[in-house]
C-alpha cells in the first residue's frame, strides 16, 4: 500500500519535528527566527542563557528535524526556519485535532441517548 507508506514518513517526520520543538530552548530559537528571520549563532546565543556549542547542538537537532537550515555569509553561518516544514506540522495538529473533534461528538451523541 504506497498511500500507507507516504503517511507513515508523514508521522515520522512530524514526530521529529515534534520532539525537536519539545525542548524549550529550541522552541525559543524557533520563536526567535519566526520573529526576527534569519539569524547568526551569536545572535542566537541572547535567546537563552546557553553557550554557543549548546545553541550549536540544538539547531543541529533542528535541522535533523527540517525545521531549519543554515546557509554560510562570510564567516558565519545564517540560519533560518523552514517554513514549509512548520507548515507540514500545523497541518498534522490540525487533523489530529479533528479526529479528536470527531471523537468527543460520536461520545457527546452516544451521552445524550
Amino acid at each position: 500500500m504506497p498511500g500507507r507508506n507516504v503517511a507513515g514518513r508523514r508521522l515520522m517526520a512530524a514526530g521529529l519535528a515534534f520532539a525537536a520543538l519539545g525542548d524549550p530552548t529550541r522552541l525559543k530559537i524557533v520563536a526567535r527566527l519566526c520573529d526576527d528571520g534569519p539569524s547568526s549563532i551569536v545572535r542566537l546565543c541572547a535567546v537563552a542563557d546557553v553557550s554557543r556549542q549548546a545553541i550549536t547542538k540544538h539547531l543541529g537537532a533542528l535541522q535533523a528535524a527540517g525545521l531549519v537550515g543554515s546557509r554560510r555569509q562570510g564567516r558565519e553561518r545564517i540560519w533560518a526556519l523552514k517554513a514549509g516544514k512548520l507548515t507540514d506540522v500545523r497541518r498534522y495538529l490540525d487533523q489530529i485535532s479533528g479526529q479528536w473533534d470527531r471523537s468527543i461528538e460520536r461520545l457527546r451523541a452516544r451521552v445524550e441517548r
